[in-house]
């Protein structure tokens, strides 16, 4: 993350998102799928590390293997063509987008850390007790109920942020600058696609 200036003159919050173009690698269609819908591959892959399924499904198309494939709906997908690059060219200053990436991992936390608990009071002897999850049951069902909130593994979890603004693109060098935080560590990645689809 860093930071521009408005027009204002106020600073604003900003991610930056290096985007490389993505390759169309297959389309989804209502009369054939049921729906309508564009696979986006990205990065660089060997042929010797890419499954036999893949590799056919590849070579059907006329395409060299990609390292990640996803998948996003859109409501008209003759618009598009298998081999067609997508870059930043589809996105423009003051649009709204969503970013999807993978939370980062903080490994086994408590329910302080983890479920934003208040833990335990500071007075009376309670020397040990601060941090501490309290009752998680009683008399009734004499089990731990489903659901309950407990310590446990945080994070590492695929997570949207919706309704980012777009702040700038810089075309010539594939940079997205989106105000705002966005899921995962630095360096992770990234999906990015318009609000309105």
């Amino acid at each position: 993350m860093t930071r521009i200036y408005d027009e204002g003159r106020r600073a604003v919050p900003v991610s930056v998102i290096q985007a490389w173009p993505n390759l169309i690698v297959g389309l989804r269609t209502k009369e054939r799928d049921g729906y309508n819908a564009v696979q986006l591959g990205y990065g660089k892959v060997k042929e010797k590390n890419v499954a036999n399924p893949q590799k056919l499904y590849f070579k059907k198309n006329n395409l060299e293997p990609v390292r990640r494939i996803k998948e996003f709906p859109v409501e008209d997908s003759s618009k598009f063509s298998v081999g067609q690059k997508i870059s930043v060219d589809i996105f423009q200053k003051g649009d709204l987008v969503n970013v999807t990436g993978t939370s980062r991992g903080r490994g086994f936390a408590g329910t302080v850390k983890r479920h934003k608990f208040g833990g335990g009071p500071v007075t009376h002897g309670q020397s040990d007790r601060l941090r501490a999850p309290g009752s998680i049951g009683g008399q009734g069902p004499q089990h731990v109920l489903k659901g309950t909130r407990m310590a446990g593994h945080y994070g590492a979890k695929t997570a949207t942020v919706r309704k980012l603004e777009v702040m700038e693109v810089d075309k010539e060098r594939n940079i997205l600058l989106v105000k705002g935080a966005i899921p995962g560590p630095t360096r992770g990645l990234v999906w990015v696609w318009l609000k309105n689809g």
